[in-house]
């Protein structure tokens, strides 16, 4: 099966924003053609830096994590994103297990465009939980929705995030589990890359990155990051199947 056959798709990843910064093209295109697309965000972005302004005194406290997840359901409305979960709340909790909050591990800027770990890792925080517990309820949310595609990072979560990181790791250990296909997203073309150019969808992006107004600013083609970096607005990306449905048992 080729990827952009997909009838419905869930997209993983760690903090709100990340759904729409790396994959919001993408989420439009298989939007557009039908498919019945979901989104399963591990944390709140606790510990994201915020834009200069008015909302920067939402930092540190528990008004900014209901912030974020305002801006995340503004986004996927203006996307065409269905069902909406937080890891760890159900049905993306392992059966048995009370409901928890995984909370943003921080980062630490290594070089410029690489992410290492923060100093100082909270107890709660996604990456210092056992990777087993993380990846039964990421088996537990697939099971909710039964997508026949997850789509998230690849190996390296994009630019080193530590909990991007965590997200793929746990997305491709709950697909073998369940055996369902899971496809790293890819922004440059290569051999294995299916490739989605997709200038078409620039307006419906723009608008979605909009919804963020704590995290990003918005200017022309460009979208300008809360810690000052400029990037263009993504409508290029691929997807480089990793898993191919085959179900194995959890290691």
């Amino acid at each position: 099966m080729s990827v952009r056959e997909a009838a419905s798709v869930l997209v993983v990843c760690a903090h709100p924003d990340d759904e729409t910064i790396a994959s919001g093209a993408l989420i439009a295109e298989f939007v557009q053609r039908g498919a019945a697309v979901s989104l399963l965000t591990a944390t709140r972005g606790e510990q994201g830096e915020v834009v200069a302004g008015p909302l920067q005194s939402l930092v540190g406290t528990p008004q900014l994590v209901a912030q974020r997840e305002r801006e995340r359901d503004l986004a996927c409305d203006r996307l065409g994103i269905g069902e909406r979960l937080w890891l760890g709340t159900p049905p993306a909790r392992a059966a048995g297990l009370p409901p928890r909050r995984y909370k943003d591990s921080g980062m630490r800027w290594l070089r410029p465009g690489l992410a290492g770990p923060a100093a100082d890792v909270g107890a709660q925080a996604l990456t210092a939980t056992r990777l087993d517990e993380v990846v039964a309820d990421m088996v537990a949310a697939i099971r909710a929705l039964e997508p026949r595609l997850v789509i998230g990072d690849d190996a390296s979560g994009g630019y080193g995030h530590p909990d991007h990181v965590r997200v793929h790791d746990a997305a491709v250990a709950a697909c073998r589990e369940l055996g369902v296909p899971f496809a790293e997203l890819a922004l440059s073309p290569t051999a294995d890359a299916e490739w989605f150019d997709l200038p078409q969808h620039l307006p419906t992006v723009t608008d979605a990155l909009r919804s963020y107004p704590s995290q990003l600013t918005v200017d022309g083609a460009d979208l300008i990051h809360s810690g000052g970096q400029r990037q263009r607005i993504v409508t290029a990306v691929g997807l480089v199947v990793r898993s191919n449905g085959t179900a194995s048992a959890r290691s």
